[in-house]
């Protein structure tokens, strides 16, 4: 519970439809988002932004925060359930409300508030990325540093559209040898990453698979990515910390 009891309460903007591994073995990706970012006696509501459903704009307000997730959609397309999402990502940004993006979510954020998005200019990145995180980041403003964590922290990875460049009065808080742009923040209400917190490595390697048999990818390709997955891990507890630490504000 929140302050003085009140019950903290933060939405899911779903902009993937649940894959059939995902749904057997998790029971879709809400769960997925809510065993990594959620934490006892919250409330989280699902919108399936993918097909439509949106949060009823008088129903912002009580919302502590949102999370954008990834989505196999171009975060530069125009899909009207994306424009309708890059508005209402606006207008969070006007009421300062917390705003997670992950993989997609990060790039349509970048886009709906002013920055450019588009393909990667190296292509794919798939498994997992080193990422440099930038001295002086801190995910909540109460923290001065985060001297406990480590310089570079390991993620999955699975994109091939990137940020190119962060909105006026974003700062890029991490980078890698393959992005540019791997996390930015706007104040201390906006936080944008580009890989996947939430991911474990067997929904990558399903993932793999799938783009494989969809000739979305080659085998040579994702026969690396997944000999990669094998000798290394996620560094996913620091990266779960990053992201409560951001949108429970401690």
């Amino acid at each position: 519970m929140g302050i003085e009891g009140v019950e903290k309460r933060y939405a899911l903007l779903l902009a993937c439809k649940d894959s059939e591994y995902v749904k057997e073995v998790y029971g879709g990706y809400f769960n997925v988002f809510v065993a990594t970012f959620g934490e006892e006696g919250e409330r989280w509501d699902l919108f399936r932004v993918v097909e439509g459903e949106f949060p009823e704009k008088n129903e912002l307000g009580k919302y502590d925060g949102f999370v954008v997730s990834g989505s196999p959609f171009d975060a530069y397309g125009n899909e009207h359930w994306i424009l309708k999402l890059c508005f209402l990502l606006r207008t969070l940004d006007v009421m300062r409300k917390k705003v997670l993006g992950i993989c997609f979510g990060h790039q349509v954020l970048c886009r709906a508030l002013g920055g450019k998005v588009g393909k990667a200019r190296s292509g794919w990145d798939i498994g997992l990325r080193k990422v440099r995180i930038v001295k002086d980041f801190s995910p909540c403003a109460s923290l001065d540093d985060l001297d406990d964590f480590p310089p570079a922290l390991s993620i999955i990875e699975c994109h091939q559209d990137e940020v190119w460049e962060v909105p006026m009065g974003a700062e890029v808080r991490a980078i890698s040898d393959k992005t540019g742009v791997e996390m930015f923040t706007i104040g201390d209400h906006i936080l944008g990453i580009q890989g996947h917190p939430e991911y474990t490595k067997d929904i990558l390697n399903n993932l793999i698979d799938r783009l494989l048999n969809t000739s979305c990818i080659e085998k040579g390709f994702a026969d690396d990515a997944r000999s990669k997955l094998q000798i290394a891990e996620p560094d996913r507890k620091c990266w779960e910390r990053i992201c409560k630490m951001f949108l429970k504000g401690r």
